[in-house]
C-alpha cells in the first residue's frame, strides 16, 4: 500500500495544515533517504532511499502550495479540480479573470510595475479570501462541490499571479 502525501509526513489530510510540521518531517525523511547515508548500502537499499527522497520532495511541493493541495484533497475524495471536462466558472469570476489579465497587459504595455505590484496584492488578498473558505469547505463541511470551484478558481489566480511575476521580471531586466 503506498502512503498518500499527508501519511507520507504524519498530518491529518486536511486543507488547514500545520506547514512548520510540513517542513520539519519533510527535512527529517530528505536527511533520513540522503545518498550519503546509503554509501555501503545494497542496490536496493539505495533506490529504495532515492525513491523516498523523490516521493518526498513531490509530496512536500504539493502539499506547501495551497491551490496544489486543495486540488490533492479534492484527488484523494476522486475528485478531479481541473479537468479537460470540467471547467466551468462562474460568470463573475470569468468577467474578473478578464479584467486581470486586461490590466496586466495595460501595465506592462506601460511598463508600469508599480500597477503590477498592486494588482498582485489584489490577487493575493483574494486567494487568502478562498483559502480561509476551503479551510472550512474541506476540513469542517466537506462540501466538496463548492470545494471544488474554489480550488479552481484559487489554481487560476496562482497562474494569473505567476504570469505577473514573469511580467514584473522582464521589465526588471
Amino acid at each position: 500500500m503506498s502512503l498518500n502525501y499527508f501519511e507520507l509526513f504524519g498530518l491529518n489530510p486536511i486543507f488547514n495544515i500545520e506547514l512548520a510540521t510540513l517542513e520539519s518531517n519533510f527535512r527529517k525523511i530528505q536527511s533520513e533517504s540522503h545518498p550519503d547515508r546509503f554509501l555501503t548500502a545494497s542496490a536496493t537499499e539505495k533506490l529504495s532511499a532515492m525513491q523516498l527522497a523523490t516521493l518526498a520532495n513531490e509530496a512536500y511541493q504539493c502539499l506547501k502550495n495551497p491551490a496544489n493541495r486543495a486540488k490533492y484533497l479534492l484527488e484523494l475524495q476522486g475528485i478531479t479540480a481541473i479537468s479537460e471536462t470540467n471547467t466551468a466558472m462562474p460568470m463573475d469570476f470569468l468577467m474578473q479573470q478578464m479584467e486581470w489579465r486586461e490590466a496586466t497587459e495595460d501595465a506592462v504595455s506601460a511598463k508600469d510595475v508599480d500597477a503590477l505590484d498592486n494588482l498582485l496584492a489584489e490577487i493575493r488578498v483574494e486567494a487568502k479570501s478562498l483559502q480561509e473558505n476551503l479551510v472550512s469547505l474541506l476540513d469542517v463541511k466537506k462540501d466538496y462541490a463548492t470545494a471544488t470551484d474554489a480550488t479552481r478558481k484559487l489554481i487560476f489566480m496562482e497562474k494569473v499571479s505567476e504570469d505577473i511575476n514573469r511580467a514584473i521580471e522582464q521589465l526588471d531586466i
